[in-house]
């Protein structure tokens, strides 16, 4: 079992209700018709295989969505790792599994 999400979540969280969530989180913030979005979700998949103990939640980020502002998301894809509020890696518009490497690190120091 895979902690990769393959839906976008209905309702954005709030950034408090994010920063007390227990555990490792990966946030991706994008939308469902992007085309970079779309081509990174493999790479995503593959990076999640086997981790348990990540909750992944895809966000449909937007003008006017307060929690990709408070992360100064600015473009699609933009992978988050956080744990207790705190950022541990950041990628940007993926393109590879290799571009995940930052992501796969920070993940394995959990």
């Amino acid at each position: 079992m895979s902690a990769y999400a393959s839906d976008y979540l209905a309702t954005e969280p709030a950034r408090d209700d994010v920063d007390a969530m227990e555990g490792t989180l990966l946030l991706e913030f994008g939308a469902p018709w992007c085309g970079h979005c779309q081509a990174a979700q493999a790479s995503i998949r593959r990076l999640l295989a086997g981790s348990r103990n990540v909750t992944h939640l895809k966000v449909e980020d937007g003008r006017g969505r307060p929690l990709g502002r408070s992360l100064a998301v600015r473009l699609w894809p933009t992978l988050v790792v956080m744990r207790s509020g705190m950022e541990l890696a950041r990628v940007v518009r993926p393109v590879s599994d290799a571009d995940l490497e930052p992501l796969r690190d920070a993940l394995a120091r959990i």
